[in-house]
């Protein structure tokens, strides 16, 4: 009997060891995969002390958790922000612009970070183009609160209010580039391409519910912009104030005519004017000029002569342009954060900064662009196909660099790609003054030059050091393809991030695997070529 109760307890014993060990097993594997999952991201220990104890082990659970985290952040600073806006008694000037563009990108951010939670909750992510619409959000997310940031770092310091602020403006960079890795690992991923049977742009054209069809573009309506009367308003502003809200694609345009003029207006497209189509009667003839500076006390995102942020926005046939000068240092006569943008046969003239492709998908096609100083920058995913890019006479002892891309994150899906482009020097540039590529704004700055004329102007290591090996690892910089004078590649730079790259990878920088253009460009009348 006694041997029998040994051998029972013995076995007891055995069956409890086995089950105390399957659920130490998979309690420690749950967990182990809820800290790989925060290794998997930039801030990984900010991550795992984020994430509560015992926290849903599903990446999507914990992707949606982040979100939340990232919304309420995010709304923390709307409000702290707008309380200083509110009490603005001795904050100088040029702090007041830094809060007002924190605000602005405040709640743009929490339109953005909404609309993901509603399409998660929603399951409406059916296909691969609707996961990369929410990448593209996520993305825009971390480029806006870093222009925030930026606002502040150009401006006098106000002790009180960068105090205040500190703790919540870094906590929003983690959180919003946590959210963004899960997103982008556990979702965009493990999408399949499953494209939708039904061509949108097909839709709109054989439903014929508007009044006109130009050209194969869908119009809802058109107005005249004259200064002398004769047209239906006499500045482009008002123009645009008259626009529907939320018009949407299936509307059709709504067409600003431009007439010959040089307008002195600063003008801003606003998020809610979608789908607005600008034409003029070409480049020199419709001129929309602007000064604002830096130097006189704009933030660069506030100094643009043109600013768009409204969704599908179409231009064509126009000169932006900033006259502040070089001595006037960042002076923007573009600033574009409206997703899948296109410019047709535009100019935009400037020193430094001139064109700011701030965020979004956008496309630029047969335009012309001058400038000096980080001519091209921004955080967007910007294709420019048979374009002039023309260096122009800096500052003394400056040199001129095409390019300064903003990419802030490696999950953001950013970039510019230049193809089939024109790098030739302005008439006024000369010699004695050294061109390059581009360098290295943010640490993930990513441009890749492919199929274009690249003349003798730039210099023979083709790039440039931001600030000493800043960057240089974690960059993309890519050539393919390219040729002219400036196109050798034998004395290129040889950073880690610098790449000569061949057909297969120069492919991931077109416009239909870039930016999807082959998804939203059809219905713009815009042509464009969507591979090599």
């Amino acid at each position: 009997m006694a041997s029998i109760l040994k051998t029972s307890t013995t076995l007891y014993t055995l069956i409890l060891s086995f089950f105390f060990i399957l659920f130490l097993s998979s309690s420690v594997a749950a967990s182990s995969f809820s800290y790989s999952s925060c290794d998997l991201t930039p801030y990984p220990a900010f991550c795992t002390t984020t994430l509560p104890p015992n926290y849903s082990s599903s990446t999507h659970d914990q992707t949606h958790f982040f979100l939340q985290q990232s919304l309420s952040i995010t709304k923390t600073i709307h409000e702290l922000v707008s309380s200083y806006l509110t009490n603005q008694f001795n904050i100088p000037e040029s702090t007041l612009h830094a809060l007002e563009d924190c605000l602005n990108l405040a709640e743009q951010n929490t339109n953005f970070l909404s609309s993901v939670l509603q399409a998660i909750k929603n399951r409406t992510l059916t296909n691969h183009q609707a996961y990369s619409d929410l990448q593209t959000l996520l993305s825009a997310v971390l480029t806006n609160h870093q222009t925030c940031l930026d606002g502040f770092h150009e401006v006098t310091p106000y002790p009180r209010i960068t105090s205040a602020l500190s703790s919540p403006l870094s906590d929003g960079v983690k959180l919003y580039s946590i959210s963004l890795a899960f997103f982008t690992r556990f979702w965009v991923n493990n999408a399949t391409e499953n494209p939708t049977t039904e061509n949108p742009i097909e839709k709109i054209i054989t439903r014929k519910l508007l009044q006109q069809n130009i050209d194969n573009v869908m119009v809802r309506q058109r107005v005249v912009v004259n200064p002398d009367g004769s047209g239906d308003f006499i500045t482009i502003n008002d123009a645009v104030d008259a626009a529907p809200n939320n018009a949407g694609a299936n509307n059709g345009y709504y067409v600003i005519y431009v007439v010959a003029g040089v307008y002195n207006e600063h003008v801003s497209v606003a998020r809610s004017k979608e789908n607005l189509m600008m034409v003029g009667d070409g480049i020199n003839r419709t001129v929309i000029t602007g000064n604002r500076s830096v130097v006189d006390g704009w933030t660069t995102f506030q100094s643009a002569t043109f600013a768009v942020v409204g969704k599908g926005f179409v231009a064509v046939n126009i000169t932006f342009r900033n006259t502040a000068g070089s001595i006037k240092h960042q002076a923007v006569a573009m600033r574009n954060g409206a997703d899948m943008s296109t410019f047709y046969s535009c100019s935009f003239e400037g020193h430094q900064d001139t064109l700011y492709a701030h965020s979004f998908r956008q496309f630029y096609k047969s335009c012309d662009i001058y400038g000096t100083v980080d001519f091209i920058f921004g955080n967007a995913a910007a294709v420019f196909q048979n374009c002039n890019l023309h260096p122009r006479l800096p500052m003394q002892n400056q040199f001129n660099a095409i390019t300064a891309q903003g990419r802030i994150d490696p999950n953001q899906n950013t970039g510019f790609s230049i193809q089939n482009c024109q790098i030739v020097a302005a008439s006024e540039l000369g010699g004695g003054v050294k061109t390059f590529l581009g360098r290295p704004w943010k640490e993930y700055s990513r441009t890749v030059f492919m199929e274009s004329f690249i003349d003798g102007v730039v210099d023979a290591k083709g790039w440039i050091e931001w600030s000493g090996d800043f960057a240089l690892r974690t960059l993309y910089y890519a050539e393919y393809a390219n040729w002219g004078p400036g196109a050798k590649t034998s004395e290129r730079v040889t950073w880690e991030g610098f790449h000569l790259i061949g057909e297969k990878d120069a492919g991931e920088f077109t416009v239909d695997r870039f930016i999807q253009g082959e998804a939203w460009l059809k219905m713009t009348g815009v042509p464009f070529k969507g591979g090599l």
